[in-house]
C-alpha cells in the first residue's frame, strides 16, 4: 500500500574553514609553479566567493574523506532518529572505484545492519539517492530512510595533476566566457559539501516537506558524454573508458582529470535538461507558476542563471527571481550535494510557511540528465 513521505530533517556538512577567491591557489597549489592567468575572469563569470575543501590549509593534504563528511552530515540529523532501515547515498567523487560508497558510509557510523544502496552519476547522484529512499518508505519497505548527497572534489584539482595553461586558451576566455568549462575552470567552480534528509512516513512537528513527485530523465539516446571522468575522447569522437588507455596514457592523456566538452555544454544544456523535460513534466504534473513558492535550481554557475530564467519564460512556467533560492555564492558548486545544501539552509531559515511548494531542478551535464523534485511544506 502506498504511503505519503516526509523530509522531517535535513542536515549539511562542509569540512574546513570557508577559502575565499584570493586563497584559493594558495590551497589547492599553482598550475606549474605559476599564478592562474584566468582564475580572475572565471571567478568573476561564475560568481562563487567562497568555497570549503576537505584539504589541509597549509600542507594541502587531503584530511577528510568523502565517507568522513557523509557520514558527518548524517550524524547532524539528530541522535535521535531510532532505526533506520534504507541508506541511499550518491556521488560523483567516491573515495574509491570499490566498494560502494553507501557501504563505506555505513562502515563511519557503526549503525546496525540495514539496506545501503549507492548511486553513482554526477550532479544528479544525490538526487536519484533521494528517489530510491522515497520509494523505499513509500511501498512500506521503510520506515524511515535516509538520503545523502556528497562530493570531495577538492584533491583532485591540486596543481600537479593539471597542466600549465597557454596564452591561446586565455584568449579563448576573454572571446568567449562559456569556454572557461576547461580544466582550469573546475578548479575555481568545484567545492567539498555533504548533505542528508531523513524521510519518515509521518510528519514531525514544527515543520515537515511531503514528497509529492521526483522525476528522473536522461537524454543520452541522443547526445554523447559531455563531462566525464576517467575516459577520454579520440581524435574522431570516439568515447573510451579507462580500461582501454595504458598506464602510460593514463598520465599522459589526464585520463583522471575531470573534463568538459565546452561546444557540446553550450550547445545542448539549457534545451536538453531545462526546455525540454520540464516541458514534458508541466504536462503530466499540470505545473503553473503561480503555484510554485520556491524554485531550488542547481547552477553550476551564475553565469548560467539568466538562460535558466528565459527558458522558464519560454515553457510557459515563469518563476520570478525573487522566489528562486540558491547559496552558489558561498558554498561554490559541491554537485550531487548542492540540492541538499541548498534545501538544508531554506528548511533551517524559517521561511518556509506551510502550504507552500517547492519545485527543485537538477540538471547534469555527464550526458545530459535532469531530476525535478517537487516538495510541499505542511
Amino acid at each position: 500500500m502506498s504511503v505519503e513521505v516526509f523530509i522531517t530533517r535535513t542536515a549539511a556538512a562542509l569540512p574546513n574553514e570557508p577559502v575565499d577567491n584570493e586563497s584559493i591557489e594558495t590551497v589547492l597549489g599553482m598550475v606549474g609553479g605559476k599564478p592562474s592567468r584566468a582564475r580572475r575572469l572565471i571567478l568573476r563569470s561564475n560568481g562563487i566567493q567562497t568555497r570549503y575543501y576537505a584539504l589541509d590549509r597549509n600542507t594541502g593534504k587531503q584530511n577528510m574523506s568523502n565517507a568522513q563528511l557523509t557520514a558527518q552530515a548524517i550524524r547532524a540529523l539528530g541522535d535521535d532518529i531510532s532505526h533506520v532501515e534504507c541508506l541511499a547515498t550518491g556521488t560523483a567523487m567516491p573515495d574509491q572505484m570499490m566498494p560502494n560508497h553507501a557501504v563505506m558510509v555505513h562502515g563511519e557510523l557503526g549503525w546496525p545492519r540495514l539496506e545501503a544502496v549507492s548511486f553513482a552519476g554526477i550532479c544528479l547522484a544525490g538526487t536519484a539517492a533521494l528517489k530510491h529512499a522515497w520509494l523505499d518508505v513509500k511501498s512500506g519497505e521503510a520506515k524511515r530512510a535516509i538520503a545523502t548527497g556528497s562530493e570531495v572534489a577538492s584533491p583532485g584539482l591540486r596543481g600537479e595533476f593539471f597542466d600549465a595553461e597557454t596564452d591561446h586558451q586565455i584568449r579563448a576566455l576573454e572571446a568567449e566566457p562559456q569556454i572557461a568549462f576547461e580544466k582550469d575552470f573546475l578548479r575555481w567552480m568545484l567545492s567539498d559539501g555533504a548533505g542528508a534528509v531523513l524521510l519518515e512516513n509521518q510528519p514531525r512537528a514544527p515543520l515537515s516537506l511531503r514528497i509529492d513527485w521526483i522525476d528522473l530523465s536522461s537524454a543520452a539516446h541522443e547526445l554523447p558524454p559531455c563531462m566525464y571522468v576517467g575516459a577520454d575522447k579520440d581524435a574522431d569522437g570516439t568515447f573510451r573508458g579507462w580500461l582501454s588507455y595504458s598506464a602510460q596514457e593514463w598520465a599522459d592523456k589526464s585520463i583522471f582529470s575531470i573534463k568538459q566538452d565546452v561546444k557540446l555544454l553550450n550547445e545542448h544544456i539549457v534545451r536538453a535538461t531545462l526546455k525540454e523535460p520540464l516541458l514534458a513534466v508541466i504536462a503530466k504534473r499540470d505545473l503553473k507558476a503561480d503555484k510554485i513558492d520556491w524554485f531550488l535550481p542547481h547552477l553550476s554557475s551564475l553565469y548560467f542563471a539568466e538562460p535558466v530564467e528565459q527558458a522558464l519564460r519560454d515553457i510557459g512556467l515563469p518563476i520570478p527571481r525573487e522566489r528562486w533560492f540558491t547559496n552558489l555564492t558561498r558554498y561554490g558548486n559541491t554537485g550531487s550535494a548542492s540540492p541538499y545544501i541548498m534545501l538544508d539552509e531554506l528548511f533551517r531559515s524559517g521561511r518556509i510557511q506551510r502550504g507552500q511548494r517547492i519545485l527543485m531542478f537538477v540538471p547534469e551535464s555527464g550526458r545530459f540528465s535532469s531530476g525535478f523534485v517537487m516538495l510541499t511544506a505542511v
